[in-house]
């Protein structure tokens, strides 16, 4: 009854208070298939599909034979094994992760889920694995109220499906500045000893452990977050992003 009531004040509030579309400020259809976005930038989200880099999921455009490193891994002398990530970190997209990471924005999980359902390469990838989100301080996690990868990465687990769970394995030690306005080599140097096991944590052998951000940059946190799990006695660590850019 509860649920019946719930949606029905949700109908009503939708009809006095139409939802309007966080990108371009629109109202969203009500057939719309995403509730934070309007048909027409729900449209400009682009699915990262094959052919796409096998160390970052980056997509390439035109044919490639093989598998091939992108340019934006160029350098990156990644320890972990491969990546994928399900959008360009553009446009639409870019504005459902700046409105779950810096606004509160928890409304825009069932869109990031809905978009995880349609990235086949991302679903592959996963299915039956441990999801590791990439963690917060300590400080930053009270800052914000919540761990906006781990909350992706358990709308991914949901789409996934098939035995895919979170666990988060890692605990980050070190409160570092924003790593935005730094290049890849600073973010290395700076997030040098960031990361380690949570505590009471431990990786068992032959689990498949995915490595989960929000958005894949220069690929500096997820290389210390895997190292990190190597160095705890994994024997593999894969990745995955939401999106990329």
């Amino acid at each position: 009854m509860r649920t019946v009531f719930s949606e029905l004040g949700k109908g009503l509030a939708d009809v006095f208070f139409p939802p309007t579309c966080l990108h371009c400020g629109e109202i969203v259809e009500e057939d719309a298939p995403l509730r934070c976005l309007c048909m027409r930038c729900r449209r400009e989200v682009r699915l990262v599909e094959a052919p796409f880099c096998s160390c970052c999921g980056h997509p390439f455009f035109g044919e490639v034979d093989g598998e091939r490193v992108c340019p934006h891994c160029d350098g990156l002398r990644a320890v972990f094994g491969g990546g994928r990530t399900a959008v360009l970190f553009k446009g639409p997209a870019r504005s459902l992760i700046l409105e779950l990471k810096y606004r509160r924005g928890l409304r825009v999980l069932g869109d990031i889920g809905r978009i995880f359902s349609e990235a086949n390469p991302v679903l592959e990838w996963v299915r039956g694995g441990v999801l590791v989100p990439v963690p917060l301080h300590a400080r930053k996690l009270r800052e914000r109220g919540y761990n906006q990868t781990q909350l992706i990465a358990e709308a991914l687990a949901l789409a996934a499906g098939g035995g895919t769970r979170v666990v988060p394995l890692l605990r980050r030690v070190i409160d570092t500045p924003s790593q935005t306005a730094f290049d890849r080599r600073a973010r290395l140097a700076n997030l040098k000893g960031v990361f380690a096991l949570e505590r009471g944590a431990s990786v068992g052998s032959g689990l498949r452990l995915i490595l989960v951000d929000d958005v894949f940059t220069t690929g500096s946190t997820l290389n210390r977050c895997a190292q990190a799990l190597l160095d705890a006695g994994a024997e593999r660590v894969d990745v995955v992003t939401f999106a990329h850019g």
